[in-house]
């Protein structure tokens, strides 16, 4: 990390510290996450303000010096002797952490986590990308000795939060929770504000670069680094391609508005069951990609009712996606750039809210669900974008891009499960608005997260 990077306040801090008190050195802390989310960042400023000292061995450049010491890990306290060493560094027994950064580049010292968190001597946090990390330890031990967290990019909160405005959000919460209304001025300005996050999204590199710069121009092109980066790491583990054109293609998938993401018209052909497993499975592992799972059985306890193979694709940051949608475009000339800034964004383009949405649901620990079913003609389907299960009830989101209160498959929905369903919700651009009878919850998209 360099001494000119911004630091950001993080929710996952706090998840690392109560990993802190209540595990007692019992377990080592895994951070896992796409590239580029802030697992490094987060760690050592972590390790900074909680501890009297720490070493971060970074495993993608390390020195020869690490790698012999690596080779006799087995020996503690000739290991830890070798990193005090290395690193010029002291370390105290129970007051020390030891950072193993980019784990996956050593498997060896992975495995040993089992046998330096029995030793119990210092603290130990490991980061790395969940998909290289599975690609390396095929032939190890996985050790059980680990609390596992996933760090996402910055939520809408935490984006707040580097602008320097710690009071909107939770000002927007009581407003939730009383139900009151906004106004229309108060609205526009909040849905500015929303989409300026939608554009320069959660990615700390990009949000680094807007603070500094105050340019999109600069912003894009950094987003366009980390998709890069994404992008090859796709084709390390998978050199047939298919893995990074399925990812590259998630944009034109959703502006198809189809029912399911449609694999046979971006591979070219149909592949087999297993093969295709295998793709999304390392999709899914990459941490870079939000799935939404067809509910065969809309109700309480979807997963049991879930086709796993009719799906929808969302990328996990939607300031990556305005860029990878619009990839072969420079940002200058870049349609969704222009209609955001200017809240000039046409129907068509829908699909980014769609994906903020999905961002912002993931984000608040729901897990994606969606349901389609043809209309009585048959010509098309209705669909009801987003499913949440809320107790013994469930809840139906429709989204719109627009300031359009018409709703045709939230109604054809209500009609055919109105026993199951508690509120319905229609997230839109305009203010929060309640309807009693059924009940029905207009929601401004900038409340999504208190869904």
């Amino acid at each position: 990390m360099s001494d000119n990077t911004l630091v950001f306040k993080r929710k996952i801090y706090n998840t690392m510290l109560q990993w802190k008190q209540t595990k007692e050195g019992q377990t080592a802390l895994l951070i896992k996450g796409p590239r580029r989310v802030g697992k490094s960042t987060i760690a050592q400023e972590f390790a900074r303000n909680e501890y009297k000292s720490h070493i971060i061995v970074d495993f993608a450049d390390a020195p020869e010096a690490l790698w012999e010491a690596v080779r006799n890990i087995s020996n503690r306290d000739d290991f830890f002797m070798r990193l005090q060493f290395i690193y010029g560094t002291k370390l105290y027994e129970r007051q020390s952490v030891i950072i193993f950064d980019e784990i996956q580049k050593c498997p060896e010292a992975r495995q040993a986590i089992k046998y330096l968190v029995k030793d119990h001597r210092y603290d130990y946090i490991e980061t790395g990308s969940l998909l290289s990390i599975k690609k390396n330890v095929q032939s190890i031990v996985i050790p059980s000795e680990e609390t596992r967290l996933t760090m996402y990019p910055m939520d809408y909160e935490e984006f707040r939060w580097a602008l320097g405005d710690e009071a909107t959000i939770p000002l927007l919460q009581s407003v939730f929770e009383t139900r009151c209304s906004l106004g229309d001025g108060v609205c526009r300005k909040l849905l500015r504000d929303l989409r300026l996050y939608m554009l320069v999204g959660g990615m700390p590199q990009a949000v680094d670069t807007f603070l500094k710069t105050n340019n999109l121009v600069d912003v894009d092109n950094v987003k366009r680094e980390i998709i890069e980066l994404y992008i090859d790491d796709f084709r390390k583990i998978d050199p047939s391609g298919k893995a990074s054109k399925m990812f590259s293609a998630i944009p034109s998938q959703l502006a198809k508005n189809a029912s399911r993401y449609q694999s046979t018209s971006v591979l070219g052909r149909s592949e087999n069951r297993n093969t295709m497993a295998e793709l999304l499975k390392d999709l899914e592992d990459s941490l870079t990609v939000n799935f939404s799972h067809h509910a065969d059985d809309p109700n309480v306890g979807m997963p049991m009712h879930t086709d796993y193979n009719q799906y929808k694709m969302y990328l996990a940051d939607t300031g990556l996606f305005v860029t990878l949608a619009f990839w072969d475009k420079s940002v200058t000339d870049n349609i969704i750039y222009q209609k955001l800034l200017s809240d000039k964004l046409s129907a068509d383009l829908g699909y980014v809210y769609e994906n903020l949405v999905a961002q912002m649901l993931v984000a608040s620990g729901n897990k994606l669900f969606y349901h389609t079913w043809p209309t009585a003609t048959g010509k098309h389907n209705y669909e009801i974008d987003f499913i949440l299960s809320r107790a013994n009830k469930i809840m139906p989101i429709e989204v719109k891009s627009s300031a359009y209160k018409t709703h045709a498959s939230l109604d054809a929905f209500l009609s055919k499960y109105s026993s199951r369903i508690g509120e319905s919700c229609l997230i839109y651009t305009k203010d929060l608005h309640t309807i009693s009878s059924p009940a029905l919850l207009y929601l401004p998209v900038f409340m999504t997260m208190f869904l």
